[in-house]
């Protein structure tokens, strides 16, 4: 499983990096961005799905 986030499509409202710390993290603009390579490491899926349903421009996709 990866994430990543379609930066056209982000506001910077934060949920996913303040709910999901490991998978995501802010950038010097306040945008949400994907740490690494946005492979979700074990044990985290159910972060990554609860920031995908938190997203609210849906930016957030999961592969």
């Amino acid at each position: 499983m990866k994430v990543r986030i379609d930066s056209g499509h982000c506001h910077g409202h934060g949920r996913c990096y303040d709910l999901a710390p490991d998978l995501f993290e802010e950038d010097d603009e306040g945008y949400g961005h994907v740490v690494g390579d946005g492979a979700v490491p074990p044990g985290q899926e159910q972060a990554a799905r609860l920031a995908l349903a938190n997203c609210p421009e849906r930016a957030i996709e999961i592969l």
